[in-house]
């Protein structure tokens, strides 16, 4: 026997072993030299490091390095980066209750400054840079642990190659990015309604958005007609916003109210305003009374009416979510009785929404304008996926790419895209097909990619917002809070005449989305972006196809016209043995750590290897003892293998041919199946399924009358030899009755 080998193979302690040999022979290197043909590149998902790994991650980073070393085992250089993802409200989230600190733009940088060694109770006011400082200094310790933790999973990246979206490689794609769409006309500037977190105080996307049931209460309010008679009855579950009503909107085929849409006019309780009762289409009769108020703004429904029918604004709520104050009277809060409208404004401002709406129920009630009780109700109310309160929508000045103009040509991009599995495709067109407003990208927060842009301060001190000043891209990547705009010098800043830096930076999908550009070293390594661009794969969880998915393909189309992959593998939620989705708040996540120390990377890995493309998959340890029993026969084959010398050679004899000619059809079925996870479906026969039936009752062996019987296996022959005369030759059976296959498959 060769000397080195183990007496007894054990799995203790060879995975770090291996690790270490990888890392320093380079195992896993990509090499530039190859061409595209004979390259496989993986648009990697960067995972957030502002939290934790927990197992999900595990089970899906897992199909991502089968694929890798499936493509390396057929020949291929796998481009296999891994990135991290950084940026926006999650890490400021962290590093905020970590440091105990809260960012205050106003306040001047401090080279000196250090958190306190304990967080206090009231987080320390900072200045931004100092802000931005923590973060970085808290995520590069984040992500040196996600990455020992993925080492010792074993996946198969080239870690020369890491990335983050907070890097300046990623500042400068996506700058550069954001500058291109801007030439081409494809993003934009507006001031407009926004959906807005009050916590966070910031816009938020349609795509970040979610719906959660929450208790509530309907009221009956009474607004009086101008013209005297019946008042008008609107049922409503945000009195709070009446001072911001701008008009009442009814179906034009009510007959209810058909009469007023001719000039009508309502008077809204307590303040006095005049509204126009309006007809829309959309207007449902059998909600509530029929007739809907039109708030500035209540929900997505008030914005298109607003626009529609070109109603004025009359906002109250502030980006923190409380009433902000009111002279009524003045232009835009007229009043029949201003003084009045104002003594019951005052009760309601400075409040949050709750508050308000509390106050707003008992002066209602004190001035008879409520035709009953309020009535409790449940009812979905959009949040932030994020955020602990509901939204509201503020009017801000946000950057916008143009997506709703394009919803049939990214359709178009998702028909050619493959997806594993297929019918995940119905996922990304029902999201294109509710698209209702353009894609929103900035964000009012700090840890972020600034916006490469500053505007020009006119002499009276406003900002000119239709003429920005854009970056040169040499100088990329900026922020024009601190860095000077050409033409210009740094005393200017603010000043009339001057200039002034937007404010804002970029959400997180408009830095991530671009994950293909950054990896692949796009308008910076063009030799390696020619090389890898369109990649092959983008592998990542379905409940974000209508975020990573979409924005990637949005940025691909406008960017390149072209996809940015050729096929994407969809993986599934990993669910606890009681099959039900893992999340922190129902205290259910498994962590990956203690399971990789008590089964080892390959019994983890083999368990996730059970699951399949797009299907959620349930947490079993049990299959996590097999594949560790599995990894230990591998050892102990190996051994064998290497502890006979022998002769190499050919095979000749008839048994070692037929066992190498069976090895041979069952890897052929092994790359058929790996090969529609990793390159997209492939066109197969369908499988026929095998069906027996029993012979005639003359022919049974054992004389049995029914047509199943459960006796113990048929045997035959002297000595119980099993009946080798049948299609089935060699099996025992669990039916005495002898059964024949009328279709089988071929070996």
């Amino acid at each position: 026997m060769p000397t080195g080998l183990p007496d007894k193979p054990s799995l203790e302690g060879i995975e770090p072993k291996w690790a270490e040999r990888w890392e320093r022979d380079g195992t896993y290197a990509f090499g530039r030299s190859a061409t595209r043909d004979e390259i496989y590149a993986i648009d990697t998902p960067p995972p957030t490091v502002s939290g934790a790994l927990h197992v999900g991650h595990v089970f899906s980073y897992s199909h991502t390095d089968l694929i890798a070393r499936f493509q390396r085992m057929r020949g291929k250089r796998v481009f296999y980066p891994m990135g991290w993802d950084d940026n926006g409200l999650p890490t400021e989230r962290r590093v905020q209750n970590y440091f105990g600190v809260r960012c205050d733009p106003s306040l001047p940088y401090d080279p000196g400054f250090e958190p306190p060694a304990e967080p206090p109770d009231d987080p320390i006011p900072v200045p931004r840079q100092n802000f931005v400082e923590l973060c970085l200094r808290l995520t590069a310790e984040d992500e040196k642990a996600f990455e020992e933790l993925w080492r010792r999973l074993g996946l198969s990246v080239d870690w020369s190659m890491t990335y983050t979206t907070i890097g300046e490689r990623a500042q400068r794609a996506s700058q550069r990015a954001f500058i291109d769409l801007l030439r081409k006309d494809l993003v934009y500037s507006v001031e407009a309604p926004t959906l807005w977190d009050v916590d966070f105080r910031t816009a938020v996307a349609q795509a970040e958005l979610e719906d959660r049931t929450t208790p509530g209460a309907a009221y009956r309010v009474l607004f009086p007609r101008a013209g005297g008679g019946e008042p008008i009855e609107i049922e409503t579950t945000r009195p709070e916003l009446i001072p911001a009503c701008v008009a009442l909107v009814a179906h034009p085929g009510d007959e209810r109210y058909r009469a007023l849409f001719e000039g009508g006019e309502a008077v809204t309780p307590l303040f006095g305003t005049h509204l126009p009762v309006l007809a829309h289409e959309l207007a449902d009769p059998e909600k509530g009374t029929g007739i809907a108020m039109v708030c500035t703004f209540g929900d997505v429904t008030d914005v298109m009416w607003w626009r529609e029918l070109g109603l004025p604004i009359r906002s109250v709520v502030q980006p923190d979510g409380r009433l902000r104050p009111v002279r009524w009277g003045e232009p835009g809060f007229e009043s029949d009785d201003p003084a009045r409208a104002q003594g019951a404004y005052d009760r309601l401002a400075g409040k949050r929404a709750k508050q308000a709406q509390k106050e707003i129920a008992g002066l209602l009630v004190e001035a008879r304008a409520l035709a009953a009780e309020p009535r409790p109700i449940e009812h979905p109310v959009k949040f932030f996926e994020k955020g602990e309160r509901p939204l509201e929508i503020i009017t801000s000045r946000q950057w916008f790419v143009r997506t709703l103009d394009h919803r049939e040509e990214f359709k178009a991009r998702g028909r050619e895209l493959r997806w594993i599995p297929e019918h995940m495709r119905v996922r990304y067109e029902n999201w294109v097909d509710g698209l209702n407003q353009d894609w929103c990208i900035s964000r009012q927060r700090f840890f972020g990619v600034p916006f490469p842009v500053w505007y020009p301060i006119a002499g009276d001190g406003t900002l000119d917002h239709s003429s920005p000043i854009l970056a040169d891209d040499a100088a990329l990547p900026i922020d024009p809070s601190s860095d000077t705009p050409p033409g210009f010098t740094p005393e200017q800043r603010g000043e009339p005449g001057g200039f002034a830096g937007d404010p804002d930076v970029m959400d997180t999908w408009a830095t991530s989305s671009l994950s293909p550009q950054i990896a692949g070293g796009w308008q910076e390594d063009p030799d390696l972006f020619e090389r890898v661009f369109p990649m092959d794969v983008r592998p990542q969880a379905h409940e974000i196809i209508r975020t990573w998915l979409f924005s990637t393909v949005v940025r691909a189309h406008f960017l390149h016209d072209a996809l940015p992959w050729r096929n994407a593998a969809i993986s599934g939620w990993v669910l606890d043995p009681e099959r039900k989705k893992m999340s922190k708040s129902k205290g259910n996540v498994l962590t990956p750590i203690s399971m990789l120390e008590q089964y080892g990377s390959d019994a983890v890995r083999y368990w996730a290897a059970n699951g399949r493309p797009g299907v959620d998959t349930a947490f079993d340890e049990n299959q996590m003892k097999v594949g560790r029993r599995l990894a230990t026969k591998v050892l102990n084959v190996s051994r064998f293998v290497l502890g006979h010398e022998g002769p190499v050679g050919e095979a000749a004899k008839p048994l070692d041919v037929a066992m190498l000619r069976r090895l041979s059809g069952s890897a052929t079925t092994t790359w058929s199946s790996s090969r529609a996870a990793a390159t997209g479906p492939t066109t197969r026969t369908p499988r026929r399924r095998r069906t027996e039936r029993c012979e005639p009752r003359s022919r049974y062996s054992c004389g049995c009358s029914r047509r199943s019987c459960r006796s113990s296996a048929r045997r035959s022959g002297p000595g119980g030899r099993r009946d080798r005369s049948t299609p089935q030759a060699g099996r025992a059976r669990t039916s005495c009755c002898r059964r024949r296959p009328t279709a089988t498959r071929p070996r």
